[in-house]
């Protein structure tokens, strides 16, 4: 299973800062965020947002790279200074 990580404001649009996603084969970031906004559409219209960051197993990535089922991906906010 794909672990999936939400830091900032994502984890509170996600309900947690992790889920688990079963993957058959290997899917684009893009069409991932594209499944969850099917089932909650603010989360996946948050994670679409073109400030938003991703990265597979710690190393920063598009939104086109492929997630397998045991890779790590990280929904990575902007940060901002305080």
């Amino acid at each position: 299973m794909a672990q999936l990580l939400f830091f900032g404001r994502l984890g509170d649009l996600a309900g947690g800062t992790e889920r688990m996603l079963g993957l058959s084969e290997p899917q684009a970031i893009a069409d991932l965020i594209g499944i969850i906004g099917q089932s909650d559409d603010l989360l996946g219209s948050a994670l679409a947002e073109p400030r938003i960051r991703y990265a597979i197993n710690g190393a920063i990535v598009d939104a086109d790279a492929l997630v397998e089922d045991e890779d790590e991906l990280a929904f990575l906010p902007p940060v901002s200074g305080g």
